[in-house]
């Protein structure tokens, strides 16, 4: 029964920690989340000590201390917690809060990545493809880009098209890249729509298509100068009414990529 009531605490403790974390109940307070999260975090509760190690890695209600983050993401990942094994890794392999050591790094993506944890899953890819702590296998990058990005992943779906396109990892060049791309694009980033863009203007294993190149150029543009420099260089090739139907392409796109969630971290 005393194990019961310590669990019911818990719950109720770290739900508090992040009401005032998220503002769900109406006030950000971090200083409070914190508080409440390590109540939770110190009845054992997994879910408290992966928020306890992200406060004190972010400095969130709490001077920042990297390596007590390191102490609590390690409590929880040892319990099985997805996010806290995969922000393991990331201190493993940045060396932040612990000594850098790329072998356990890949150790802890793996865990995580297993359990169907997306952001793991592309930084294991990212692994494979380069060699880090591990024999470079541009197959088993492939298979984990392709896990992280059948569940929206931006930065998995971006790798994945590259594989596709120049034959990394797959047997041959797939004339579907495309359609990870397109992905990616969906969801932002103006890396991936000028990339997206270039394919469309140069006809890259899709029909030319200058209103289409130009209208992901044009969204590129707003944060990227080089998108601007191919949008207005493809521009002195188009028509005045393919400027026109391209500038309309673009409030279209616009009103798609507003009602899409961004998936995926960098």
């Amino acid at each position: 029964m005393k194990a019961k009531a310590g669990q019911d605490d818990a719950l109720e403790e770290f739900y508090r920690g992040y009401c005032y974390e998220s503002g769900w109940a109406g006030e950000i307070n971090a200083v409070e989340a914190f508080n409440w999260y390590r109540k939770a975090a110190d009845r054992g509760m997994a879910d408290a000590q992966w928020r306890l190690g992200a406060c004190y890695e972010a400095g969130l209600g709490v001077e920042a201390r990297p390596t007590e983050a390191v102490k609590w993401y390690q409590k929880a990942a040892e319990q099985g917690h997805a996010a806290a094994q995969w922000r393991l890794g990331i201190c493993f392999e940045s060396g932040v809060g612990v000594e850098k050591n790329d072998p356990e790094a890949v150790e802890w993506y793996r865990k995580a990545a297993e359990q169907g944890h997306s952001d793991a899953q592309w930084r294991l890819g990212l692994c494979y493809q380069i060699g880090l702590g591990l024999t470079k296998e541009d197959r088993k990058a492939v298979d984990w880009f392709q896990k992280a990005a059948e569940q929206g992943h931006r930065e998995a779906e971006w790798r994945l098209a590259v594989c596709h396109r120049f034959g990394q990892g797959v047997e041959e060049r797939d004339p579907n890249a495309l359609k990870w791309y397109l992905k990616a694009a969906e969801q932002g980033g103006a890396e991936f729509q000028t990339a997206l863009g270039v394919c469309y203007a140069n006809g890259r294993g899709v029909s030319k298509d200058y209103c289409e190149a130009y209208a992901w150029l044009n969204l590129a543009a707003r944060s990227d100068n080089e998108a601007a420099k191919i949008r207005d260089a493809l521009e002195r090739r188009m028509s005045p009414q393919q400027v026109a139907d391209a500038q309309k392409r673009t409030k279209e796109l616009e009103s798609l990529l507003a009602s899409k969630p961004i998936s995926g971290t960098v």
